[in-house]
Parts: structure tokens; sequence; C-alpha cells
């Protein structure tokens, strides 16, 4: 480096990444900087310029001032190889500039220290690191040794681990080609050796994260669910908290979303399609990536699910990945998972892809369904995906369309919520006026909102978005046809998928939508869609909380299965 190369350099006076010095009789505080630039964005440290007037004087440099310059470097941890340089000034009498140059850091290193203390560079200002900032840096450079989800699980046995949802993951890593058949009858403690579960020969945090029955003493294994009424926090319209393992929190979370977002259909062909607003897959594998890479070492912190008028928040306790931003995260990217051997399990249960395909999976799900591309916005502790909503960009509610109907057709639409299998002509007689009339006001009615006959007249049902179509809400569900023997009639309109699936609930009233999925080797999104096309032909709900509760409904009073 040349006098005319640093003159530049000083003459931007000091920033993030330069610190000035008169002589190396600030040495001390000098090296807090260069401690301080190993942590951030590197940077030069320079000697024998004054930093308010930035002259070059230089200073008088013998073999006393390059030793304590050596032994000064050697308090900087972990140890590295610096290079300094002594550069002449003209016209100076044998003075010379000491110029250091320091790396950047990188995520995955190991944070620096003076003299055991750790610095980092905010704009021109050396400060001491936060606690909180150097035990996250050193557990990411340590992951053996710090990483939350590879701790022995305090307390905890194999019989604390749920054998179903361990096997029924497994049936899919086989089914998927990523795990080896011979697994199928192995034990659990066998299944948690082979999925790398185990250390010591005990069960890890990931295993309880993943797979464990008993969560109490693990807080930080929640989801918080809101759906707000309009664009901020200010009322609620459904709120919920679930806690449990991976598992019951995903299904908790898709429930939410399919109870409180809109489905909306078309006819395609012969038949009618119904999508949710936002892509179910899309929604899923964010609620994965967050609850994946969640930052767990924090017991107070928790994966949140946030629905407002206008958008759907998924906010995760932790950071962005350091080698990626909001911006080159939607392009193709490797996968840097925060929680590895989570990670590692969910993608051997395919539940997770490995190379960083997942973000834009969820692009291309919303573009194919003409919404719009999620976007990420990263805090200090925190990283949002938000999802934009298309259907209440002009506040388009079931009560802002409840508000346009008069009071005949605000009563047609509460017989029907009552009975959906109401015909027109009972319609008719219990409002005292002709079928004529009726039609004239439905048709009405479904210009205002989605609203239609699904069937023939007889066996048929009202559907469509004026009924606000919330998944499995009992309210909601079509009551039985007590003139038609709606049971068998019911059973006969199921295809087999849904026998199937119906067979399974009898057999056991507490299975899960994951669990179902696996047995019969289907999506989750599946499940549910055929759930609630089930739900249409005769009443089928979910009673109490989502890990203790059961399958109830008019479908369980018979027991032909046809």
């Amino acid at each position: 480096m040349t006098i005319k190369d640093i003159e530049t350099l000083i003459s931007t006076d000091e920033t993030r990444i330069l610190e000035l010095k008169k002589t190396t009789g600030e040495l001390k505080d000098g090296l807090k900087s260069a401690c301080a630039f190993l942590n951030t964005d590197g940077g030069w440290l320079i000697f024998g310029v004054t930093p308010t007037t930035l002259k070059t004087l230089g200073q008088d440099v013998t073999e006393n001032t390059r030793r304590e310059i050596a032994q000064a470097l050697t308090h900087l941890e972990p140890a590295l190889d610096i290079e300094v340089e002594y550069v002449d000034v003209p016209n100076s009498n044998g003075k010379k500039l000491i110029v250091m140059r320091f790396e950047k850091w990188v995520w995955g290193m190991e944070p620096y220290t003076y003299h055991k203390c750790p610095y980092y560079r905010v704009e021109s200002i050396t400060k001491e690191m936060p606690r909180e900032m150097f035990v996250e840096r050193l557990k990411a450079a340590r992951p053996n040794e710090f990483a939350w989800d590879e701790q022995i699980a305090k307390e905890v046995t194999f019989d604390d681990i749920d054998e179903e949802r361990i096997r029924n993951a497994v049936r899919l890593g086989i089914a998927g080609g990523r795990i080896n058949v011979s697994a199928e009858g192995a034990t659990v403690e066998t299944l948690l050796g082979k999925l790398k579960l185990l250390k010591d020969g005990k069960p890890t945090n990931a295993a309880v994260m993943l797979f464990g029955k008993n969560t109490d003493y693990y807080p930080q294994l929640l989801l918080r669910m809101a759906c707000f009424k309009g664009n901020q926090k200010n009322e609620f319209i459904d709120n919920k908290r679930q806690a449990g393992n991976f598992f019951d929190l995903l299904d908790a979370g898709m429930s939410f979303c399919f109870r409180n977002l809109r489905l909306a259909g078309k006819i395609v062909g012969m038949r009618r399609e119904e999508k949710l607003e936002i892509p179910a897959e899309a929604m899923r594998e964010a609620l994965i990536n967050a609850l994946c890479h969640r930052e767990y070492g924090n017991p107070r912190a928790s994966v949140s699910l946030a629905i407002y008028a206008d958008r759907i928040e998924i906010v995760n306790p932790g950071r962005f990945p350091a080698q990626l931003t909001p911006e080159s995260i939607k392009l193709q990217h490797e996968s840097y998972p925060y929680n590895l051997k989570i990670a590692q399990v969910l993608y051997q249960t395919t539940y997770l892809e490995s190379w960083g395909a997942g973000v834009r999976r969820m692009m291309d799900l919303c573009e194919a369904q003409h919404v719009a591309a999620p976007e990420y916005k990263v805090g200090d502790n925190s990283v949002t995906i938000i999802f934009y909503r298309e259907f209440d960009s002009q506040n388009d509610s079931q009560n802002d369309s409840q508000k346009l109907l008069n009071e005949r057709q605000k009563k047609i639409v509460m017989l029907m919520r009552e009975d959906r299998r109401i015909t027109v002509d009972l319609l008719a007689a219990s409002l005292s006026i002709s079928t004529a009339t009726v039609y004239r006001e439905i048709k009405k009615i479904s210009s205002v909102s989605e609203l239609y006959r699904e069937g023939t007249a007889k066996t048929g049902y009202w559907a469509g978005e004026i009924f606000d179509n919330q998944y499995l809400c009992h309210d909601n569900n079509i009551e039985k046809d007590e003139n038609n023997d709606s049971q068998n009639d019911s059973q006969k309109l199921l295809n087999e998928r849904q026998k199937k699936i119906v067979m399974l609930m009898r057999k056991d009233h507490r299975i899960s939508v994951s669990s179902i999925a696996a047995s019969l080797s289907l999506s989750m999104a599946t499940v549910y869609r055929e759930i609630r096309r089930i739900n249409t032909l005769s009443e089928l709900y979910w009673d109490g909380p989502a890990r203790s509760g059961h399958w109830a409904g008019a479908f369980f009073d018979s027991q032909n299965d046809n």
C-alpha cells in the first residue's frame, strides 16, 4: 500500500470500516476496533493519522514498537495472522504510518475477542458485543457443542415419544425413498437412532420437538394463531394457542387456515373445484419452514400465525441466514438450516427439501393460482413471511355481504344455514312467499356473494361463500336428510378414498389428519379437502382440542362402511 492509497482511504474520515489513531499510544483502543472489524464487516486500522484533521503525520517506529504491536495482536482470539505494513511518510524524517487490514466476519465463524471481551462495529463506533449476539454466534460456530436440537432432553424417556407419530413419519420416508424399508418394524429406540435423534443413548431435544407426547417443559413448542378483523391487531375474530410437537403444531396451523381463509370455487368440466384463497401447500411449506428453522433456545418465544383482512403473516423467532437476503432467497440458493438435526429428519420424512427449493416452490404455487408471491420481512430477532390476500382489498368480507342483503334475503340465508338441504318449496312455505319470489331473491343474493345449489333438487344442498366456509365448523355442517335414510345414501355417495378415511376414523376416533395422510400416502391438503367433501354429505367434525379431541358426527351413528 502506498501513501497515496492511504490518503485516498482516509479522505472519507472514520467510517464503519476505518479507524484512525495518532500514535500507538492508543494501541489498546485501536485493537478494540480491530476486534470490532473482525466481528462485523472488516476494516482498516491506521496509526499515524490525526483523526480530527486527517493529517498523515506518521510516527517513529522502533524494534520496541514492533514488539508491542506483535504482543498486542496475540490478545485477539481466535488467533490470526495479521500483516502489519509500515509505510514511509514523505519529508517526515523517517516517520511511518502503521497499517493493518482486518477481514469481515462470516456466519459460522467464531466471534473474536480482545482481552477476552468481544466487540462489534455500529457505524463508526466500537461497542462491546451484547451477550445474546456473542452466544448465538458461538453456537453457530460450534453446532455440535451448542445446538439446541442436539442436546439431551432432560427428564425424557422413550415412553415420552409418540410412537404413532414417528411410525407415520417413517412410513412417509420409506414411501419417498429416503428411509430404508427395514425401518418399518423397528422399535421406537431403534428409529430414533436411525434418525440420529439420540445422544449417549438418550432422546435429544429434536426428538421431543418432532415426536414428543408431553411438551409441558418446552414452552417454546407453541403456535399462537389469531384472525383479526381489519388490518390491525385491534379486534379478534378467532384466537387459538396450540402446544405440542411439530406435527401437532402443523396440523393446528393448517386447520386454523382452513377455518379462517376463504375457499374459492369454479366449475371445471362437469365438476366444481375449490381452492383455498392462498394455496394450501404454500401455507403448509411456510409453516414447516417457520417451525423447522426457528431459534428454539429462547423458551419465551414462539411461532405465530396471524390472519388479517389484507394479508397473512407467519412470524418465526430467529435470524435470517446471513448468506441470504429477502430478495436473494427467492432465487436459486443453497440450504442453510438453523436446526440441522431437525431439518435432516424433516427431509428424510419428505416434509422438507434439502436444496433450498421451498421458497421457489411457494412462489410457483402462488403464481399458478394467480396470487401475489410471498414476501419476507427481517427483524432483529424475527423473520416474517407475508402472503397477501386479494379478497379483502376493499373490505370484501362476509359481514359486508350481509349488510347488502335486505331482511327477506337475510332470513333466506339464515334458513339455509340452519338446514343446508332445505328446498325452495320449504323456503317459500316458511316465509309465506311464492317459489318464484324465492328464486328471485336467491339470484339477488348470489350477485352479492357466491350462492349455488350443489347436487340434485331432492338430495343436494346449498353452498357458496355466503356461508363463510369454515373448516369442520359444526354450525355450518349439513344436516342429514331424515326422509332419505341419509347414512346409507351418504355412504353410497363417498368415493373409495373417502370411505377409507371414514373407516380409519371409525377405527380410531382420535386419529390425526397427518396420520390419515401417512396411512393413505396422501398429502395433508388432500385429506383436508376430502374431509370437507365428506362433511357436505353428512355431519363430520373434530370435537375438542387438537391433541386430545376426537372425530364425531352423524357418520359415526351408522356402522355400515360399504
